[in-house]
């Protein structure tokens, strides 16, 4: 049994490695009592402690390992909840009730009798990838309403009373997911998104570990918060080295009204301790997207091609048809429609709102396309906005109140463009009809959903007051509703998140999204290092790459195609100026790629060179049987006297003898790992595949 109650109100949660124990203390606080790696015996797990007061300036509470910090009596660390009842009452004093395990579910029910106000703490246990899944559901009992400034999902304490640093994704808008590494000071860090999404600034997953932390070995603990709106997480360290980490809901400038009878369910946590380094928990939370949160965890991503930089808003269907046959001669699978199909499209300023077909650049409809693609063999996608409204539209013109604004305040435009309040029933009613039709109208298999600025003005006024500080929540929510209907009417179809590239990269998208567009930024060279920090988190099998014409004059198409490769492979070039040649080029590497893919997509991914540590990157991918893999070997800009690094296998079977294929060398796993190989690229961007496969023992010839 993965959690089960070991004595009076203690609670186990064992996964495949690690162990993660809750307890209610002395003085009646539900308590971390341990967190990490398995312990032989269930009596080498430490008790809980008896937690006294320090002085009359430092409570019990300043040394204790609680789960849900709540305000009340001397505490000072940052609660998880603040609250309003209608007394005045700014506190809760909470008390355990009972627990409830089922399968590999626990829920703890906490309450505080005085205010009837109820606490289900839940926790979800995936054994295999060792992830906790935890999240609130407040339950509002009192006769009056409540409320809220504050709904955190949880929080965690790290084990020790060590010096921790966090590393966390960073960026802006064309450079995202950037790797930083703080030292965690006495105080309080924040990372955070105002922006009503996950947003380019930051991602809402931190890892904290021990400062010798390295990429293969050191001990670490993981948070990833699963929320596509405004988040925040908060790493508090006390005078008592005392960690606490907490995340959820951003509560800038959020209220939240709970009436009587009424309950709020909190986004997701999810949470891990690991012992080998990042790479151990890049690879486990990997293997729990592909396999838990995925909508459609068991396909395998298409190459596709996209239109827009081919023709941007100058589209039309004779030019679509030809970039159709050059897409499916050299190999494409999807052929994806990008932005300035709609009515009224002639550039950024006019259209956005107006979701059905231009009627001069498509007179017939967009069908015609879409049969013309599929009769040569791809599939048809195609791109949308639909929070979106241009002031030049018809849908504007018609509707101005449906957008987010304040009453007595100018709409500020971003892009040319203004964000629909998709909170009103009316506004979910017509996107949801408008896209209905044009998708069943057409025949689409990929919707490419966008979302091109951030926030201004958050306001509707038709909701009263302080009701209006809810838009936050409830716009996330209205967004999840369109998807998921959209999901629910057409399950075939897959969907990819996309907000100005990276913008809307979270955990919360990936259980509805497939796939995301990682950046706009398709420039090779620094893909590198934008694709490295997002596989710290992400799996390739939800990471679209393209290759483009950005770095065209210096970097090979050979060489673009090395580093799309590393994810879902994608063309975006212009590919009608493409020559023999190159058409031949991409055909070739298109068709390699099919046959890898799965290894790649679904494989043990291991970052064995570092781009952001020289020239020189390299990446290992190795299929779940251990049998075959793959490696990406890719030398940007090094000095000419710089010497090639040694590449060190990682993930295989050290026993076993496997082949490169490439260098026509045979070792067992465990050389593979200590020997490594030396490889010279004589060239600046440039790079080299290696193909890796398990030979048997019957095979092996003495050299």
């Amino acid at each position: 049994m993965t959690i089960k109650e070991v004595y009076k109100h203690c609670w186990i949660l064992t996964g495949k490695k690690y162990a993660y124990i809750l307890a209610i203390s002395n003085t009646g606080n539900l308590i971390n009592t341990y967190w990490g790696p398995q312990l032989p015996d269930i009596n080498d797990y430490p008790k809980p402690e008896n937690y006294n007061a320090i002085s009359s300036f430092d409570s019990e509470y300043e040394s204790m390992p609680e789960e849900f910090p709540v305000p009340e009596k001397m505490k000072f660390s940052e609660p998880c909840l603040m609250l309003n009842f209608m007394d005045g009452t700014r506190d809760l004093q909470l008390l355990f009730i009972r627990y409830h395990i089922q399968n590999d579910k626990l829920v703890l029910v906490l309450k505080d009798e005085v205010q009837n106000l109820e606490l289900l703490l839940n926790y979800h246990l995936f054994e295999e990838e060792d992830v906790i899944k935890k999240w609130v559901v407040i339950k509002n009992n009192n006769s009056e309403t409540v409320h809220f400034d504050r709904i955190f999902s949880g929080n965690i304490v790290l084990p020790s009373k060590k010096e921790y640093y966090v590393t966390h994704l960073y960026g802006q808008w064309n450079h995202e997911f950037n790797q930083d590494r703080i030292k965690i000071p006495y105080g309080k860090l924040v990372l955070e998104s105002r922006r009503l999404t996950s947003s380019h600034q930051h991602s809402p997953g931190i890892i904290l570990h021990e400062k010798s932390v390295s990429e293969f070995s050191g001990s670490s603990y993981f948070c990833i918060f699963g929320w596509s709106g405004n988040w925040k997480i908060s790493i508090e360290k006390n005078s008592f080295n005392l960690t606490r980490v907490a995340a959820g809901i951003n509560d800038f400038d959020f209220s939240w009204s709970l009436e009587t009878g009424q309950e709020f369910i909190s986004p997701p946590m999810y949470i891990g301790a690991a012992a080998a380094g990042f790479n151990e928990v890049s690879i486990r939370l990997h293997s729990f997207v592909n396999h838990y949160l995925l909508p459609k965890p068991n396909i395998e991503k298409k190459v596709l091609f996209n239109s827009w930089e081919a023709t941007q808003f100058e589209v039309n269907i004779l030019q679509q048809k030809k970039l159709a046959d050059i897409a499916a001669n050299i190999g494409v699978e999807l052929f994806v429609l990008d932005d300035g199909w709609f009515h009224g499209r002639r550039s950024d300023q006019s259209g956005l709102g107006d979701w059905w077909p231009d009627e001069h650049k498509f007179p017939n409809g967009l069908k015609e396309l879409s049969d013309y693609v599929h009769r040569l063999g791809m599939d048809f996608g195609l791109w949308i906005e639909p929070e979106m409204v241009n002031p030049d539209s018809d849908l504007y013109r018609k509707h101005p109140d449906w957008i987010l604004h304040f009453s007595k305040r100018k709409p500020t435009l971003a892009r040319n463009q203004m964000i629909l309040n998709i909170t009103k029933p009316e506004v979910q009613e017509y996107l949801i009809n408008r896209l209905t039709k044009v998708i069943s109208e057409t025949g689409v298999e990929f919707i490419k959903w966008d979302m091109n600025r951030n926030v201004s003005e958050p306001g509707d006024p038709s909701v009263d007051g302080v009701l209006n500080k809810q838009i936050w929540v409830r716009y996330t929510e209205s967004f999840y509703k369109l998807w998921d209907q959209l999901r629910s009417q057409f399950p075939e179809i897959v969907f990819q998140t996309c907000s100005g590239g990276g913008g809307r990269s979270d955990y919360g998208m990936l259980t509805r999204a497939d796939q995301i567009w990682v950046s706009d930024n398709t420039d090779p060279t620094e893909r590198l290092t934008i694709q490295e920090g997002f596989s710290l988190i992400y799996p390739a099998s939800v990471m679209e790459a393209w290759v483009t014409d950005m770095g065209v004059d210096y970097q090979s198409l050979d060489y673009r195609f090395l580093v799309s490769m590393m994810g879902v492979l994608g063309i975006g070039a212009d590919i009608s100026r493409w020559n023999e040649e190159d058409k031949q080029i991409a055909k070739g590497w298109i068709n390699w790629y099919k046959k890898f893919r799965t290894i790649i997509q679904k494989g043990d991914q291991y970052r064995l060179l570092s781009p952001s540590q020289g020239g020189y990157a390299a990446v290992q991918y190795v299929d779940q049987d251990k049998n075959k893999g793959v490696v990406f070997y890719i030398r940007s800009y090094v000095p000419q006297t710089d010497p090639a690094p040694v590449i060190y296998l990682r993930g295989l079977e050290k026993t076993s003898n496997y082949r490169i294929n490439e260098l026509d060398v045979i070792k067992s796993g465990a050389a593979w790992l200590t020997d490594g190989f030396r490889y010279e690229l004589n060239q600046n961007y440039s790079g080299q595949i290696f193909t890796i496969e398990k030979i048997s023992s019957d095979r092996l010839t003495v050299r």
